[in-house]
């Protein structure tokens, strides 16, 4: 499960920005995550809420936007869908899928601040 170590990472990232931003109280972490990474946004989630439990990232909300597979083809100069895991090449030409313009995105897209409950704003 990659998920796992994806979210290590995420984890990681958000702790370096958050310690750099004076630990503000953060409230929702967006991701963009594309349909080829083969990333399940289920296991994504289930995997942030179990490494998350006890830290500064406890009770924050995940949401992710799935992204489509678009890939585009020279030869007939349009855009296409392939059929992840059936068919990667263009349904019309049956060129084989070289350019892709969607679909491989891994990203936080934005971090959303929460109004603290406090002014403690400690990093502890």
């Amino acid at each position: 499960m990659h998920e796992t170590d994806m979210t290590k990472a995420l984890i990681l990232t958000l702790k370096d920005w958050w310690e750099g931003e004076g630990c503000p109280a953060i409230a929702r972490v967006h991701l963009v995550v594309g349909k080829f990474t083969c990333v399940e946004p289920v296991s994504l989630q289930f995997a942030f809420e179990v490494q998350t439990r006890n830290t500064f990232l406890d009770g924050v909300e995940l949401v992710i936007r799935e992204t489509p597979l678009i890939a585009f083809c020279h030869t007939c100069q349009g855009e296409y869908s392939p059929e992840i895991g059936i068919q990667y090449a263009c349904p019309t030409c049956k060129s084989p899928m070289e350019d892709i313009r969607s679909g491989r995105e891994l990203k936080i897209d934005r971090v959303e601040g929460a109004i603290p409950a406090q002014a403690d704003h400690s990093c502890a």
